[in-house]
C-alpha cells in the first residue's frame, strides 16, 4: 500500500505526463534557469571582480539576487496558473529550500562520478540531476495547485 502523500504526488505525476503540460513547464523552467545562470554569473563576477568582495560572499550574493529572480520568473510564468502569479514568502522559502536540495543532488553526483568519469562529463550529469531535482521539487510541492 502506497502512503496517500506519495500517491497523491504519482497521481499527480501520471496526469501532468498525459496532458503534456510538464513538458512544456521543463522548457520554461529551463529557460529562466539560463537566464538565472548568466544573472548569477554576471553578479558574482561584479562583486568578486570589481568590488573585490571574497569570493564566498559574492557567490553567496550572487545565488541569493539569482535564485529571488527564478523565483520570481517562474511564479509568473513556468508556474503562473499554480501560484496565481502570487509571490508568497513560504513559497519562497519552500522554492529556496528546494535550490539548496539540488545544489546537494548536483555537488553528490559529482562527486560520486568524479571517481568514475571525467571530470567535465560528471559535472554535465550533475547539472542535469540539479534540473530534475529543481524542477521536480518546484512542480510537485512549491508551486502545487492549491484546492
Amino acid at each position: 500500500m502506497i502512503p496517500a502523500p506519495l500517491q497523491n504526488i504519482l497521481d499527480r505525476l501520471s496526469v501532468a505526463w498525459h496532458e503534456r503540460a510538464i513538458a512544456l513547464k521543463a522548457v520554461s523552467f529551463a529557460f529562466v534557469g539560463v537566464v538565472n545562470t548568466l544573472i548569477d554569473f554576471s553578479i558574482f563576477w561584479i562583486a568578486a571582480a570589481y568590488l573585490n568582495w571574497p569570493i564566498v560572499p559574492a557567490n553567496v550574493f550572487a545565488w541569493l539576487v539569482a535564485v529571488s529572480f527564478s523565483y520570481a520568473m517562474n511564479s509568473f510564468t513556468t508556474f503562473g496558473p499554480e501560484s496565481g502569479r502570487i509571490l508568497r514568502w513560504r513559497d519562497y522559502g519552500t522554492f529556496i529550500a528546494s535550490g539548496v536540495a539540488g545544489m546537494m543532488a548536483s555537488t553528490a553526483t559529482l562527486f560520486a562520478l568524479s571517481y568514475v568519469l571525467p571530470v567535465l562529463a560528471a559535472k554535465l550529469i550533475s547539472i542535469l540531476v540539479s534540473f530534475v531535482v529543481n524542477f521536480s521539487l518546484s512542480h510537485f510541492v512549491v508551486f502545487r495547485k492549491r484546492a
